[in-house]
């Protein structure tokens, strides 16, 4: 658990890494009006804290002909807080996320593949998780928003 202040600064700062996981050091701190290496600073403490997780490139996944995206629910039957089924779930490469949730079903998936065939497929793999007793998907028509922005206030209140 993280227990650095967040202050004022550290939110502008964080909010445009959000925008623009690649804008440049100098470009934060012309941006917040302070000096490149005391923005610098910040950042690595944000980094070195956890705050910031990482960076990444966004892909097009129709581009690559991934079309067809999916949530499943996965009803398994192993000890409650056991998440050795989602490990495994999570080592699918089609597999995007993987989420141990409560209520009826043990965890929420988010699959992207080419078409429903491969949808089939990746539920077969699915099945021959010992513990898996049930899936239930619903297919995506579209999605209307995407994003793994956190957002955040302006001032820290």
């Amino acid at each position: 658990m993280n227990n650095r202040k967040i202050d004022k600064l550290d939110l502008e700062i964080l909010n445009i890494l959000q925008a623009d996981g690649k804008v440049s050091n100098a470009e934060i701190a012309r941006k917040v009006g302070k000096a490149p290496s005391a923005v610098l600073e910040r950042v690595r403490k944000l980094k070195k804290s956890g705050i910031i997780e990482g960076y990444e490139c966004i892909v097009s996944h129709k581009s690559l002909g991934r079309g067809l995206t999916a949530f499943t629910s996965i009803r398994v039957e192993e000890g409650v807080g056991a998440t050795e089924v989602g490990q495994k779930l999570a080592e699918f490469p089609e597999v995007l996320e993987v989420h141990y949730t409560a209520g009826r079903d043990s965890y929420l998936v988010k699959v992207r593949v080419e078409d429903t065939e491969a949808l089939q497929a990746t539920l077969a793999k699915f099945g021959t998780i010992g513990p898996v007793r049930d899936t239930n998907s619903t297919i995506v028509l579209t999605t209307v928003k995407e994003s793994r922005v956190i957002p955040l206030p302006l001032e820290n209140d």
